[in-house]
């Protein structure tokens, strides 16, 4: 998991999101990433900062040749809960049912992050240009 500390200044913080995903990219080598769409927070420069930190995301897969798959929050809440409107503990329950976990993983961002890559297998896995079976 990538961490950043909160009092380091954003480009720092931007560069050590980049290098950890980079570093996790090259050691696992996927085939695909799937993401979170854009979604917007309460407060305006959360959603900004958050904003920054997925569009290092996004460069990170592009520099690394993956295609990305996006889901939107309705979308991977539906997925994983069965309705749109899910609220996070549900969302991380359902994630340790669907992987026979104890417990959801922690902390709840790990659940959510789980709960994209499930939505992206749920809904077939698929990647841009790739047919899959029926």
């Amino acid at each position: 998991m990538v961490r950043t500390r909160p009092v380091d200044p954003l480009p720092m913080r931007l560069q050590q999101i980049y290098d950890g995903l980079s570093e996790v990219l090259e050691r696992l080598a996927p085939d695909v990433m799937a993401v979170e769409g854009i979604f917007y927070a309460t407060n305006v420069r959360t959603t900004v900062v958050l904003g920054h930190a997925r569009g290092v995301v996004l460069l990170a897969g592009a520099q690394h040749g993956l295609p990305v798959m996006e889901y939107s929050p309705a979308q991977i809440k539906k997925a994983v809960v069965g309705r749109g409107a899910a609220v996070k503990p549900q969302v991380g329950y359902m994630v340790a049912r669907l992987l026979k976990l104890k417990t959801a993983p922690t902390p709840a961002d790990a659940a959510d992050g789980v709960a994209v890559a499930l939505t992206h297998l749920l809904m077939g896995g698929a990647r841009p240009g790739r047919k899959t079976a029926s």
